[in-house]
């Protein structure tokens, strides 16, 4: 869909980005302890021009393919403190700023795209249900024919950018007797309709500058316009939309990564026990070995999974392999974190067990370990 920005706007994003680390950075501890979003650092989130990052050049976005996706992120990931931030924007361009462009129609388009583009607008997507989880085309949400649209109902859980969204991407079975393949759909849903009630932000354990909320729908009309793509695509534009919220949120887990690498380095130099550096104890010095070469083996996944993406092959097991490895190491250095900089790391104020609550969340949502691993023993024939 987009033409790859050249190497050298590519380097200047990179240069413009660091520009703004201190204020991006800025205030991110009190958010995180208020579990509030900072509508600040989103604005520069939009100075920057990062909420049309994956979009074309031609529809007004940054332009950037799977790949240059992957690199800046990885780079986002490792300068923002705020891993709830991060959350948000991927939530954004995946959810709502990629399918809009690749299958609103022309006039959904003309309406609402250089706004989403500009992050003007914020979005959002609505897939989960409280007895489907896992089995997501398990939902009961209904859209069902009215005149010229759809009306809409049922509920939501665990909308990501639910609370401060603007528009929501809702799923909803259209035809069951078609089954999985043909019988969901994709509607672009305004959270000021009528009908539509989005619920309190959730508390919940890490991310906590990313608000979540449930979704409720009661006889929601949906012009024909706001449909993405034709009825019956809802399983196509959820697949599509999911390979790119793995790549992208977990892009920003392996910066993430390196950013705690380098932490604990510096620490295990300069921390004296006993007389000598902690990182002279051969315990320590394993442990950041294998962390390092966590950090490089994640890294080596999301590369290879975004290359994958970006030449249009079967992405589904590099995707798949990727998002487990990188969510479990995520914890895994997270955890050795926390034990490295001992009561220090344990305290808030440091942030270091923050990084912990964050990791956590990945292996859970955009498909669990288990859901990630069931699927890499099919494609091995099990």
């Amino acid at each position: 869909m987009n033409t790859s920005m050249t190497e050298d706007l590519f380097d200047a994003l990179l240069a413009g980005i660091d520009y703004w680390e201190s204020s991006i950075n800025k205030g991110w501890q009190a958010d995180d302890i208020k579990g509030s979003f900072s509508h600040d650092r989103w604005a520069i989130l939009k100075e920057c021009g990062l909420t049309g990052l994956l979009n074309s050049s031609a529809a007004g976005g940054l332009g950037l393919d799977a790949v240059q996706a992957a690199r800046f992120l990885v780079h986002f990931g490792e300068l923002c403190h705020d891993g709830g931030l991060g959350f948000a924007l991927c939530t954004h361009l995946c959810s709502t700023c990629l399918p809009v462009e690749r299958f609103g129609s022309a006039r959904l388009r003309a309406s609402h795209l250089a706004k989403f583009i500009s992050g003007e607008r914020i979005g959002a997507h609505a897939i989960t249900e409280a007895e489907s989880g896992s089995d997501a085309f398990a939902m009961q949400t209904t859209a069902v024919r009215d005149g010229e649209g759809w009306r809409l109902n049922g509920s939501k859980i665990f909308v990501s950018n639910g609370p401060i969204a603007d528009y929501v991407v809702v799923y909803a079975c259209t035809d069951r007797t078609r089954g999985t393949l043909g019988g969901f759909s994709t509607f672009l849903v305004d959270t000021q309709s009528e009908g539509v009630l989005v619920g309190p932000a959730g508390h919940k354990m890490g991310l906590k500058t990313s608000p979540l909320s449930d979704l409720y729908l009661t006889d929601v009309y949906i012009p024909d316009e706001y449909l993405l793509g034709k009825p019956g695509m809802g399983f196509a534009i959820m697949d599509f939309v999911m390979k790119w919220e793995v790549l992208c949120v977990f892009a920003c887990q392996v910066g993430e990564m390196k950013r705690r690498l380098a932490q604990c380095l510096a620490q295990a130099k300069t921390r004296m026990q006993f007389g000598e550096p902690i990182g002279k104890n051969q315990a320590i010095s394993h442990r950041l070995v294998n962390m390092h070469l966590q950090v490089e083996t994640a890294h080596y996944w999301l590369m290879r999974a975004a290359e994958s993406l970006h030449h249009g092959k079967n992405a589904a097991a590099d995707l798949a392999a990727a998002k487990l490895i990188i969510s479990e190491s995520n914890v895994a250095t997270a955890l050795d974190a926390v034990t490295l900089f001992g009561g220090s790391g344990y305290m808030a104020e440091m942030g270091i067990e923050k990084q912990l609550r964050d990791a956590v969340g990945g292996v859970i949502y955009s498909g669990t370990s288990d859901i990630q691993r069931n699927r890499l023993a099919a494609m091995l024939g099990l």
